[in-house]
């Protein structure tokens, strides 16, 4: 069942009683409202005044829910995680931790393969050429040592927008990087939320190694998932014909807010990206514990 994602946006006081996260708005035109814990994939907190209680964290984590904060420029800020969410926590996170190094590097292959194939996907489905990147594609090697990714992101970034400006991609660049980065800390969330259901450490990546990054794992696997977010900021600005503003209304959050019901298709089926990621996650558990090879990602 796909689990739902619920954005707090106004102020309100949330806890729990009989099983059921209830948010008590502060507002007096606002009726209280009500939803089970077991149905919540992911909460969303987003304004200042809003305030949750202990038992009711306690509650989401044991359901591995995921809690995202945001911060004053409401932007995605810190995120809560169960410790572990899978019965067999320590023997997984055993192998997860005496991984080889050969086997990292042929996943980050993989992983980087699959990203590119999808930004050509939607390239191709933009009207536009995307034979080098598919080229790329095809030559990325062991751990990427060659960085075929930085190269394909080069072509990328010049060819998906089609705005009256040279766009450059960068977390503080100009919109719609804020839509970019709103989406992607979503999946994010969604990811580390799925690799912790698998049994596995977010912190321990296959390729990212930042002694500041609690998420290295996640910002691995993400990588093949961002043309899902690309393509859905690419319709808001077509539908929108309009300058995209600096700071995201709450219709635009509410558009990429949808982004763990996004279809995708995964070894030939369809599924949301929530369903999918975890099918994605549960494949890496099992590269990792020598059950097989190959990492299983969509195709866009």
């Amino acid at each position: 069942m796909i689990k739902r994602t619920i954005y707090i946006g106004n102020p309100a006081r949330l806890y729990l009683r009989e099983a059921q996260l209830v948010v008590d708005f502060q507002e007096e035109d606002k009726p209280t409202r009500s939803v089970p814990v077991e149905d919540i994939g992911l909460l969303i907190l987003d304004h200042a005044q809003t305030s949750i209680t202990h038992g009711l964290v306690e509650a989401l984590v044991s359901n591995n829910s995921a809690v995202l904060f945001c911060d004053s420029r409401h932007l995605p800020e810190g995120l809560v995680l169960p410790m572990s969410a899978n019965t067999t926590f320590t023997e997984i996170v055993r192998h997860q931790v005496e991984v080889s190094e050969p086997l990292k590097k042929q996943l980050w292959k993989q992983t980087i393969q699959a990203k590119i194939r999808n930004q050509a996907a939607l390239l191709e489905k933009l009207g536009k050429n995307a034979e080098n990147l598919r080229r790329l594609a095809s030559k990325v090697g062991s751990g990427d040592p060659e960085n075929m990714e930085g190269r394909a992101a080069a072509m990328y970034w010049r060819e998906i927008f089609d705005l009256t400006e040279k766009f450059t991609r960068g977390r503080y660049g100009d919109p719609p990087n804020n839509m970019l980065n709103y989406g992607y800390a979503i999946l994010r969330a969604i990811v580390a939320r799925s690799l912790v259901g698998s049994g596995l450490m977010p912190v321990l990546g296959m390729h990212h190694r930042n002694k500041y990054n609690a998420f290295c794992l996640a910002d691995d696997v993400m990588e093949p998932y961002r043309p899902y977010i690309d393509q859905l900021v690419v319709a808001i600005i077509k539908e929108m014909g309009e300058e995209i503003p600096v700071d995201l209304t709450k219709e635009l959050k509410a558009r990429l807010l949808q982004v763990p019901v996004i279809d995708i298709c995964l070894d030939g089926a369809s599924s949301p990206l929530m369903v999918g990621m975890q099918r994605t996650t549960s494949s890496l558990m099992k590269c990792y514990m020598g059950e097989t090879r190959k990492m299983l990602y969509p195709e866009l």
